[in-house]
C-alpha cells in the first residue's frame, strides 16, 4: 500500500490532512490530485519529516541542495548548509555529494533536518564502480539498484533517476548536437556507459524492476533531466524534448500500475521567452504532473549573480505552472556553494516562488504584499520588518544607514514623500 493506493481507493489519510491545513484546501482536493497524479506528497517509513505537498492547486515550493564534492568533503559544513536551508525557508533538500562518505554523510543530514530529503543514486553507483575498477564505465546493474535500495533505507523521500535516457535519446543528441554539452552529471554518467558497453540505460531497461524498489520504501520518484541544456542556445532541443517524451511515459507508468507519486524534472538553462513554453509542454505531455524545474536560467553570463538570473526564470515558470523550483546560489558555475550561498539561494527563490504564486493565486499570495504595502504607506517599520520574507536583513539594512528622523530612511531623510503627504493632505486611506 503507497499514498497513491489510499488516494485511488477513496481514503483521506493525516498526510493529506496536513497538507490541505498548510494550502487552505479542502483534503478532498488533496486526495483526488495525489490518486490523478498531479499532487504528490514524499514520504518515507524511515523517518519523521515535516509534511510538505507539491503540485497543482499548491503554493510553488522550493528546494535547495547540498553536498561534499572530490574536491572539498566536509561533513560538518553539509550539516550546517542543511539546517541553514530550512532555517532560510527550504521546503526539501537535496543531498547531491560525489565526494567522501556517501552513506556517512547523507545519513547526517537527513539526522540533522526534518524537510524531506532527495538524492540521485546513480551518483553513489558511478562513482563507486571508478574507485573500485579504475572507471564509471565498469558500474553493473547491481551497482545501481543496491545504491537505490541503500539511499532509500536512509530515508530518502524522493529521487532524481535518469530514467528518460535512452538510446533513441543519444541518436537525437547526436544528430542534433549541442554548443553547450551536457550539463548534467548523471546524464553524462550514463551516456558515457551506454556508448562504452554498448547498451540500453538499466533504469530504463529494467524499469519495473526500479519502481519494485521504490515501491517498497515508499520513495517519491522524480524523473532525472539528463539532457537538460547547458546553455540557453540548446533549450528545447530535439534531445530534451525526446527525453521528456520517455520521462512521461515513464512516469505514467509508475503512477497507473505501481501506485508511485511522481514528479517530472524540467530544464535548466532557457532563454525567457521559452519558459512557459516548456512548462506547458511538460504539463500536457505528462498529464499534469508536478514540474520541477532546474532553474532555469535565463542566459548564460550572470557567473557569480547566477541566482538573480534563476529568479528571473524561476518566477516565469511558477507564474506559468511549475509547481517545484530548485534554487541557484551566487556560487553556481564556479564553485562548491558555501554557508552563505545556501542562504542566499533559498531566499532568492523563495521570492520567485511568491512571485509565481501571486500570478497563479491572486486572491491569496498578494495578501501579504497588500499589507506591506499599507505599512510602508503608515511608516510602520516594525510590521515591514515582520512582512519581509528577510525580517533580519531588511532590520540590519535600515539600521545600518541609521536616519537623522526616526520616521523615515536615509534614502529620502528629510523629504520622504509618505511622511510628507502624511502630514499635509489626506490623498491616501
Amino acid at each position: 500500500m503507497t499514498i497513491v493506493t489510499d488516494a485511488k481507493n477513496g481514503k483521506i489519510t493525516e498526510e493529506m490532512k496536513i497538507v490541505a491545513q498548510n494550502e487552505g484546501r479542502d483534503p478532498e482536493f488533496i486526495r483526488r490530485g495525489i490518486a490523478s497524479g498531479r499532487i504528490v506528497i514524499p514520504m518515507t517509513p524511515y523517518r519523521d519529516i515535516k509534511i510538505c505537498g507539491m503540485g497543482e492547486g499548491l503554493t510553488t515550493k522550493v528546494n535547495a541542495s547540498i553536498g561534499a564534492s572530490s574536491d572539498i568533503v566536509d561533513l560538518d559544513m553539509e550539516v550546517k548548509k542543511a539546517k541553514a536551508a530550512e532555517a532560510a525557508g527550504a521546503d526539501t533538500l537535496m543531498e547531491l555529494g560525489t565526494g567522501g562518505d556517501f552513506l556517512g554523510i547523507r545519513k547526517a543530514v537527513c539526522d540533522a533536518v526534518s524537510l524531506p530529503v532527495g538524492s540521485v543514486p546513480l551518483y553513489q553507483a558511478f562513482i563507486t564502480a571508478a574507485k573500485r575498477d579504475g572507471s564509471i564505465v565498469h558500474m553493473t546493474e547491481d551497482d545501481l539498484w543496491h545504491a537505490t535500495e541503500e539511499q532509500a533505507k536512509l530515508g530518502t523521500n524522493f529521487m532524481a533517476i535518469h530514467t528518460g535516457i535512452n538510446n533513441i535519446v543519444l541518436d537525437r543528441l547526436k544528430a542534433h548536437g549541442r554548443f553547450g554539452g551536457l550539463c548534467s552529471r548523471g546524464g553524462a554518467f550514463m551516456s558515457t556507459w551506454m556508448l562504452h558497453n554498448e547498451k540500453e540505460n538499466p533504469l530504463y531497461a529494467e524499469f519495473d524492476y526500479l519502481c519494485e524498489i521504490l515501491k517498497e520504501h515508499e520513495v517519491t520518484l522524480s524523473t532525472g533531466n539528463g539532457m537538460r541544456a547547458g546553455a540557453v542556445a540548446d533549450a528545447t532541443d530535439r534531445a530534451q524534448v525526446q527525453e521528456l517524451i520517455i520521462n512521461s511515459e515513464c512516469a505514467q507508468i509508475a503512477h497507473d500500475k505501481y501506485d508511485l507519486q511522481v514528479i517530472v524534472e524540467g530544464p535548466g538553462h532557457v532563454p525567457l521567452d521559452q519558459v512557459e513554453m516548456n512548462v506547458k509542454l511538460m504539463k500536457a505531455m505528462s498529464g499534469g504532473k508536478p514540474f520541477y524545474m532546474l532553474g532555469p536560467l535565463v542566459s548564460d553570463i550572470g557567473a557569480g549573480r547566477d541566482h538573480i538570473v534563476t529568479a528571473i526564470g524561476a518566477s516565469a515558470s511558477a507564474a506559468a505552472g511549475c509547481d517545484f523550483l530548485c534554487y541557484v546560489t551566487p556560487a553556481e558555475h564556479l564553485a562548491l556553494p558555501n554557508l552563505e550561498d545556501v542562504i542566499e539561494g533559498v531566499k532568492t527563490s523563495k521570492i520567485a516562488a511568491h512571485v509565481g504564486d501571486m500570478v497563479k493565486y491572486p486572491e491569496t499570495a498578494r495578501e501579504v504584499d497588500l499589507a506591506m504595502g499599507r505599512a510602508r504607506a503608515k511608516l510602520d517599520w516594525e510590521a515591514q520588518y515582520k512582512l519581509a520574507l528577510d525580517p533580519e536583513l531588511a532590520r540590519a539594512t535600515r539600521d545600518s544607514r541609521s536616519p537623522g528622523d526616526e520616521d523615515a530612511c536615509t534614502m529620502c531623510g528629510d523629504f520622504c514623500a509618505l511622511k510628507i503627504v502624511n502630514a499635509n493632505y489626506d490623498l491616501c486611506k
